[in-house]
């Protein structure tokens, strides 16, 4: 259903579509094809607990199950999120910054998703737009929808590791311009932000007024040249409001555990008015199980820096097997070797190809044809 109308006042449903949506389309493909026989691979969705070759920690386990037996945390928590989880996160974000995030800094979500809609909602005003990256993670694109906020696309720059091209954010920016959204480590481009870039994406959205959302849900997962800078070690320049959780970092995306952190030591946020509407909005979600958030404290404290070196030395190993392979195949290039987090961008040659007419078309063939699912660079 495209439109529906409610005593009378026509509703557009947004008709972007999502990984999931299109991970859908390419299976029914598949589905449809009655001849094939081949089990289907699928490297199109960033969970990784699809793939034997990851596991969470013993600690995230035990933290679980003993938050669950303890009989504790079997009823609701705060809609912000527990006190003690919010304080143990502030603690793990305050390690990579030059200041101490609080606990009143950070909000509870149900994974990164929830956070993302969170981000966008309290910046939804009439006739405000958003400065989103493309390539780019499309739930921005639906969220913005549902909120009447105009998009406003800046391209990554693949000749320059996919770095944000911020002439053109300069350029489309206007006085109705909220928020500028960053992903790093970079879904889908797998690149990781220079120290020096970030401070100028700071830079450039201090001249411009508009804050920067940071979406760093592959924090860490760095395995390059350039290891992993928050977004918020630049808060001193410009609000950030940071987006993480435990999803990728730990191998748990099942367990919805995200956060949504102003990271603002100037104190834009610390205005009564824009912290309580934070708060209201709260208390009409729904967060994560309360046990969950029970077990973050012992998960974030006693993981042992073996498992995260051992998820680094996976992506990159296996960044290097994907891009050696991508080489064999002459109608497909890769512009700039992932350097984080557990996507790679490529570049499909069309004019190599017999019967493609484009992105779309080659996945969903690949899809009924060789029942290898990846994903189309347009939307």
């Amino acid at each position: 259903m495209e439109n529906g109308a409610v005593n009378g006042y026509e509703m557009e449903t947004p008709k972007n579509i999502t990984i999931k949506g299109i991970l859908s389309l390419l299976m029914e493909s598949i589905d449809d094809d009655k001849n094939h026989s081949r089990s289907v691979i699928s490297l199109g969705m960033g969970d990784p607990t699809a793939h034997s070759c990851f596991h969470t920690t013993h600690v995230a386990q035990e933290a679980v199950v003993d938050a669950l037996q303890s009989d504790k945390f079997n009823g609701y928590a705060p809609t912000v999120g527990l006190p003690q989880t919010r304080r143990a996160i502030a603690e793990y974000l305050s390690c990579d910054l030059p200041y101490k995030l609080s606990s009143d800094d950070v909000f509870i979500t149900s994974g990164c998703t929830q956070a993302i809609d969170v981000a966008l909602t309290m910046l939804a005003r009439p006739g405000a737009n958003i400065l989103l990256p493309r390539p780019g993670f499309p739930i921005y694109e639906l969220c913005a929808a549902f909120r009447s906020l105009e998009v406003r696309h800046f391209d990554l720059l693949p000749e320059k590791g996919f770095e944000a091209d911020l002439d053109a954010v300069a350029a489309l920016a206007d006085q109705n311009t909220v928020a500028l959204v960053i992903i790093n480590p970079g879904n889908p481009c797998g690149n990781v932000y220079s120290y020096q870039h970030l401070k100028k994406i700071a830079e450039t959205a201090e001249k411009l007024k508009i804050l920067v959302i940071a979406d760093e849900v592959y924090g860490h997962l760095a395995f390059g040249r350039n290891p992993f800078v928050p977004m918020g070690s630049f808060g001193s320049i410009v609000p950030v409001l940071t987006l993480g959780s435990l999803s990728k970092r730990w191998m748990v995306p099942g367990w919805r555990l995200g956060w949504f952190v102003t990271s603002d030591p100037s104190g834009m946020f610390i205005n009564p008015k824009v912290v309580e509407r934070i708060k209201k909005y709260f208390d009409i979600l729904g967060g994560p199980a309360t046990f969950i958030q029970a077990a973050v404290p012992r998960i974030l404290e006693q993981t042992d820096e073996v498992f995260f070196k051992r998820t680094i030395n996976i992506l990159r190993q296996t960044s290097d097997i994907c891009c050696d392979r991508i080489k064999e195949i002459p109608c497909i290039s890769c512009p700039h070797k992932p350097e984080g987090s557990m996507a790679v961008m490529m570049k499909l040659n069309l004019l190599l190809l017999e019967d493609i007419s484009d992105d779309i078309d080659f996945c969903f063939k690949l899809a009924r044809e060789e029942s290898v699912i990846i994903l189309p660079g347009k939307k």
